[in-house]
């Protein structure tokens, strides 16, 4: 497997990993008007104007995953992370949350997590991140997490 920068030739393919990826959180909570569901690839070729886009592929380089992110005013905002449901529970979003770290440095990172989500906010604790936010929603709700880059605010000082 490999994570690579994505072309804008790759968007549908991810599109179509990501409705796969979040079909099961759909299904669970019989909601599919959650974003991930309902982001068109117009959506996505709007966001590859700002964002950075990885895939993660296999040995046959079909798309297996993806994570995108963009900087603003010295934070590092990191969208959505996913992994084909065949290949989750392997530490691909590990790696690619730590990929797009490194490619998109900054002094802090965050990353926000459905609260019907455990598992993924766990994962960002995992990585060092802490939560700073809670929003809840009719239906949901998001918590919010940041991680400090200590060797960049070293360098800022």
């Amino acid at each position: 497997m490999k994570i690579l920068k994505a072309t804008q030739g790759d968007l549908e393919e991810i599109l179509q990993v990501q409705h796969m990826a979040f079909t099961k959180e759909a299904e669970d909570f019989n909601d599919f008007d959650i974003e991930p569901m309902t982001q068109t690839l117009e959506d996505l070729e709007e966001e590859y104007k700002v964002f950075v886009f990885l895939k993660t592929v296999d040995n046959e380089g079909k798309i297996i995953g993806s994570i995108r992110g963009y900087i603003k005013e010295g934070t590092s905002y990191i969208g959505k992370t996913f992994v084909h449901p065949d290949y989750q529970g392997r530490g691909i979003g590990t790696a690619m949350i730590k990929t797009l770290e490194k490619i998109n440095k900054a002094p802090r990172y965050e990353i926000n997590a459905s609260i019907r989500c455990p598992q993924n906010i766990r994962l960002y604790e995992r990585l060092g991140y802490s939560r700073f936010k809670e929003i809840k929603t009719e239906n949901n709700g998001f918590v919010y997490l940041e991680k400090i880059n200590e060797v960049v605010m070293a360098y800022l000082i």
